[in-house]
């Protein structure tokens, strides 16, 4: 006995099939006000949305909220580039599975290098060599969600007739659930060694600094122990 008779396959294969990242020449080249941005992007994401007649894609105040926790540089005089915005989906994918902390730990070294700074190898590049391997993914995906999908349906072969149907569909469920949380598991991780190098630096960085003001003879900062074998 299948799932609902395979429809429910074939409706997450096809949904899948439907889903677009934002192409940066769909993004204006010019500055827009955070009315414009909202506006933008509900229209561009909203229908890959769960509930589209509900969600909120994005509001002025989550735009607040990213900027105050440094997730988002501030715009200028009001306005928004498209860098800002290709920033605003990195943090839309990420929200659902990250914390802020997390988020802050992936953007931070990206805004600082590559936010306006001009040159070949800037933002838009990032974001385009990333979203280079959507298609090659959602096929990757597509062929283990029918391979879950298959697995469900072997299970449950004893159970009541009026129960099996949900039993698998939970089936189906649990299999996905693991595989999402063991992934998370495996970006936390990442996000933790990363922010443990990025700390690695500053310290080595810190120790640097002091050193140069000891060598001019200048007071190191409290806490500083000077190296008295030097």
């Amino acid at each position: 006995m299948t799932i609902n008779n395979g429809d429910l396959l074939n409706s997450i294969l096809e949904s899948l099939d439907r889903i677009q990242h934002i192409d940066p020449e769909d993004i204006p080249n010019i500055d827009l006000y955070m009315d414009q941005v909202t506006t933008f992007m509900d229209t561009k994401l909203r229908p890959a949305s769960r509930f589209p007649d509900e969600d909120k894609i994005l509001t002025k105040t989550m735009i607040n909220n990213y900027a105050k926790n440094d997730l988002l540089p501030p715009p200028v005089k009001k306005k928004y580039s498209k860098e800002h915005v290709l920033l605003l989906i990195f943090i839309y994918y990420y929200k659902g599975i990250l914390s802020i902390n997390d988020i802050q730990t992936l953007l931070t070294p990206i805004t600082e290098q590559y936010f306006r700074t001009g040159g070949d190898f800037n933002l838009e590049k990032i974001y385009r060599e990333v979203f280079s391997m959507e298609k090659a993914e959602i096929e990757t995906l597509k062929e283990d969600v029918i391979r879950k999908y298959h697995a469900a349906e072997q299970t449950f072969q004893n159970a009541p007739a009026e129960n099996a149907d949900f039993l698998r569909k939970f089936s189906f469920i649990c299999a996905l659930s693991y595989d999402v949380y063991m992934k998370k598991l495996m970006i936390e991780k990442i996000v933790d060694e990363l922010a443990q190098e990025r700390a690695a630096r500053n310290t080595a960085a810190k120790a640097d600094g002091n050193k140069k003001k000891n060598y001019k003879g200048e007071k190191p900062e409290k806490g500083v122990v000077e190296n008295e074998g030097f």
